[in-house]
């Protein structure tokens, strides 16, 4: 097993706590309903089974990771797009998407060309995470778990976030994961 991969997912696990640590102080001052409820315990898994399943596929068959700079320049890239899109969000950011009733729509940062930004980094991580390691059966399972669960999250999120008309004014043109795309 490749210490340097250990020691990535070991960053990206730190990541993850700091995250949920920012997120539980951002909630704190959100009366909001968490718009995830139903995905939210399967994004949980999705990003347990990120740190975890990789090592075991990697343990078992012994890759030769392929393009591993791509790979790790893609996560260097979508955790840049993910820390951006957090600290645009500031203190509206939680991992629960808590969507309070008079909130302004966050219009600067990445959010200036996407609905998701955050969401498009996942994605991103999801892949390159697993692939830099050679880990490409995790890549696949864990991308569609992730992709499963977004799907659902992204659609009860924008339900709450179109009830306000300052949201629907600022966002209707502009896409939700790639300019120009979807």
């Amino acid at each position: 097993m490749p210490r340097w991969y250990i020691g990535l997912l070991a960053l990206v696990g730190a990541e993850r706590v700091r995250e949920l640590a920012i997120s539980r102080r951002n909630s704190r001052s959100v009366v909001g309903e968490a718009s995830a409820s139903r995905s939210y315990p399967v994004i949980v898994a999705a990003h347990i089974g990120l740190l975890t399943l990789p090592l075991v596929e990697i343990a078992w068959t012994r890759p030769k990771p392929r393009a591993r700079g791509l790979w790790l320049a893609s996560l260097a890239a979508a955790t840049g797009l993910r820390w951006w899109s957090i600290s645009s969000l500031g203190a509206s950011w939680n991992v629960q998407a808590q969507v309070t009733k008079g909130f302004v729509p966050i219009t600067a940062g990445p959010y200036r060309y996407l609905r998701h930004p955050n969401y498009l980094a996942l994605i991103i991580e999801f892949v390159a995470l697993p692939m830099a390691g050679g880990a490409w059966r995790s890549a696949f399972g864990l991308s569609l778990l992730n992709g499963l669960a977004l799907f659902d999250r992204i659609r009860a999120e924008e339900a709450q976030l179109n009830r306000s008309a300052a949201y629907r004014d600022a966002f209707q043109h502009k896409a939700r994961l790639i300019p120009g795309i979807f």
